[in-house]
């Protein structure tokens, strides 16, 4: 599985943050981070995952208000 954060979009709300502290952050730009993620060059930032994970990487998608978090298989 894997989580994708559109950085480009991203509004740095700090919901993901809030919602799943131990996976998410905020970066020095003041916009989310997957912790450990990797930025690819087209701004998406994206993460392996296990399915474990998913169900927290989901949570903080849903927290997301402006739908810039996907968890995929």
């Amino acid at each position: 599985m894997k989580v994708e954060l559109d950085k480009n979009n991203c509004i740095g709300c700090g919901a993901c943050t809030a919602t799943c502290p131990d996976k998410w952050e905020m970066d020095d730009s003041g916009k989310s981070h997957i912790i450990n993620g990797t930025l690819r060059e087209d701004g998406w930032e994206e993460k392996d995952i296990t399915i474990e994970e998913a169900k927290e990487h989901q949570e903080a998608a849903d927290s997301c208000p402006v739908s810039v978090i996907n968890v995929k298989e």
